[in-house]
Order: structure tokens, then C-alpha cells, then sequence
């Protein structure tokens, strides 16, 4: 999974396409309820498995990117 498909995710969650590869989730609004549904969809689409712990270490699409890379 790329930057690109998460930041995609990123925007449709939060609703914002001013989502950038380096915006904060939570610094865009985001919460833990909405973290969840990033997860969710990152193991639907792509088949990965992240937990919570890991999007607080990566709340960025580009962080998340490579945590999604290192898991696969």
C-alpha cells in the first residue's frame, strides 16, 4: 500500500481532501473512533493488520505507509 491509497483513506475518514502525506490524523480532526476506521479499512483493502499502537506511531499517511509495508 502506498502513500497515495492512504492518504486516500485518510481523506475520506476525516472528510478532507487537504490531506497531505505528511498531515497528522489527529491534528485533522481525527479521534480514536475514526483511527479505527482507517484501521479497518487498511485490513479490508490491503490485508493487513495494524493495531491502535501502531497509528499512534504513525499518524501520518506516510508513517502509516511504511508500517503497512513492514507488516506485509
Amino acid at each position: 500500500m502506498n502513500v497515495d491509497a492512504v492518504s486516500d483513506i485518510f481523506r475520506r475518514v476525516l472528510e478532507n481532501v487537504e490531506v497531505n502525506a505528511d498531515s497528522d490524523f489527529f491534528v485533522m480532526g481525527g479521534d480514536s473512533l475514526l483511527a479505527t476506521r482507517v484501521l479497518s479499512a487498511v485490513a479490508r483493502d490491503h490485508g493487513v493488520e495494524l493495531d491502535f499502537e501502531d497509528f499512534l506511531d504513525a499518524p501520518t499517511p506516510s508513517a502509516l505507509a511504511k508500517k503497512i509495508a513492514n507488516a506485509a
